[in-house]
């Protein structure tokens, strides 16, 4: 489950990444297109269209929430690796209460350290650390319904 989650998350990534230089017209037939290219059949990436599906669908309010972080930053500066990695653990943190938020920052870290670069790191560990205290959730417990 957690290198399956893994590669999810992996997956997801490399989705909004390409997603926000690049709107497909045809949201079904592009995710479909994506998964046939990698490595594992697609039910493997169960959790990674769960988290694009969802990301697309709240991407209004998940960038409100990282504009009204990045105080001193513009938006549109933000490099679209770190917005990626910024909207998939904010969704998360925000609406998968089955995750503390503690596992969606350090994940989101790992993905930093895999795909960006060194001053990214920071920076989303600082954004994702002042929306922790604003979730109004123990950072280390899973939210049962």
């Amino acid at each position: 489950m957690f290198t399956q989650r893994r590669d999810g998350r992996v997956a997801a990534l490399q989705y909004l990444y390409a997603w926000s230089l690049n709107d497909p017209k045809n949201l079904a037939e592009d995710l479909g297109v994506f998964f046939e290219n990698m490595e594992h059949p697609r039910p493997h990436y169960a959790y990674a269209e769960e988290i694009i599906q969802g990301v697309i669908l709240n991407q209004v309010e998940i960038d409100d929430t990282i504009k009204g972080l990045a105080q001193n930053w513009d938006f549109e500066r933000i490099a679209k690796i770190d917005l990626a990695i910024l909207r998939l653990a904010v969704f998360e943190m925000k609406f998968r209460k089955d995750i503390p938020p503690v596992v969606s920052i350090n994940e989101a870290i790992d993905l930093s350290k895999q795909f960006s670069n060194l001053d990214s790191k920071r920076f989303i560990n600082g954004i994702l650390d002042k929306f922790k205290g604003q979730t109004g959730r123990d950072a280390r417990k899973v939210e049962t319904a």
